[in-house]
């Protein structure tokens, strides 16, 4: 069985960052059969990691967390955008982690904000934060700004497509169907030929 940590670090109950890992859960889900997802919500945590950050040691609600997503197939990190970058919540949970925890582990990447101006966070904010951590990004990210909640079909899309692509990494065949629209990943094509 596949496992799937899923860390969200929305503040509010409901927040718009927890129905986008929802969402994006969802999609990898549909995508790869027997798979197991386990969600990490940075809020119930804020003082576990403030606590950690400055004695250097987690509490067992932190540690069975560092734990879930060490020991997990991939992840799916979705942040809130606030002042044009990741939540502190978010920075300060990874901070916690061993710099080598997430090395070569497949990450599908979200965040959610007020408006479309933000969502370059992902490529200027999150992959860089991923790739010094070594963790390897799927290719395709997903944003959402509040419009997208109003009239969510394009939002489904891309979280669909996005899914597919994080299902296809995690899948050791690398077989995951493609879409109706007759896409397949470059990399299956080759693997077709030999």
């Amino acid at each position: 069985m596949t496992t799937i940590a899923v860390v969200t670090a929305g503040l509010s109950q409901p927040s718009s960052t927890r129905l986008l890992a929802d969402k994006l859960a969802a999609a990898v889900s549909s995508a790869l059969p027997d798979v197991q997802i386990d969600v990490i919500e940075l809020r119930d945590l804020a003082i576990d990691v403030t606590k950690n950050m400055l004695t250097g040691f987690p509490s067992p609600a932190l540690r069975a967390a560092i734990d879930t997503v060490t020991a997990a197939d991939g992840l799916i990190a979705v942040t809130p955008v606030f002042t044009a970058s990741y939540s502190g919540l978010f920075k300060s949970f990874f901070d916690v982690l061993d710099p080598k925890a997430l090395d070569g582990k497949p990450v599908l990447i979200g965040a959610t904000g007020g408006t479309e101006r933000h969502s370059l966070v992902l490529d200027f904010a999150l992959r860089p934060l991923f790739a010094y951590l070594r963790a390897e990004p799927v290719a395709t990210a997903v944003y959402a700004a509040s419009s997208d909640w109003a009239s969510p079909g394009d939002l489904d899309t891309r979280a669909s497509r996005a899914g597919r692509e994080f299902a296809s990494r995690l899948s050791r065949e690398g077989t995951v169907a493609a879409p109706a629209s007759g896409f397949v990943p470059f990399e299956q094509l080759l693997r077709a030929g030999e």
